[in-house]
């Protein structure tokens, strides 16, 4: 198979950040990268942008952890609680899931995409659980939310045989 080099003017999840020289398959490059003017073609001229886009991305992976490591502070003050219904016993009707969590984040002012929620399975039990919010590769912070009845809980009856 055919590999082209490029010079990547935009960062790619997966393949590198602006001024990284790539080699990608002909195609990408032709049909993707190149068309949307996410890279250039690896010439000589090109290979001289590379220190201004090192720079232009330094300043901007120093944004980012900034961004993130205030937000880290904000989200270390929220405390999050899910009032949900119960049955017999304490058992849960449905479950939170990342989507809840994110829609309780928002509620409460803080504004981050959902996919930085890493909630792997759905918590399905009453307590205090922890999920993992990643902002940034060098930044993670576990958030701790309850999860509490909105009614009372009942004893499960006992079967008698």
């Amino acid at each position: 198979m055919a590999n082209s080099e490029i010079l990547l003017v935009k960062p790619v999840d997966g393949l590198g950040g602006e001024g990284d020289q790539v080699k990608v398959r002909a195609g990408y490059a032709r049909n993707y990268l190149l068309p949307r003017g996410i890279a250039v073609p690896l010439t000589t001229a090109n290979r001289k942008q590379v220190e201004a886009l090192k720079k232009r991305r330094a300043v901007r992976e120093a944004d980012e952890l900034t961004g993130a490591q205030d937000l880290a502070k904000k989200l270390e003050k929220v405390a999050l609680a899910f009032a949900v219904k119960t049955g017999e016993g304490g058992k849960m009707f449905g479950a939170i899931t990342a989507t809840d969590v994110h829609d309780k984040l928002t509620a409460a002012g803080v504004t981050l995409e959902k996919r930085r929620i890493q909630l792997h399975t759905p918590v399905k039990t009453l307590g205090q659980h922890t999920v993992k919010v990643k902002l940034h590769p060098e930044v993670t912070v576990e958030l701790n939310f309850d999860v509490v009845s909105e009614n009372p809980i009942v004893p499960a009856a006992e079967e008698k045989k």
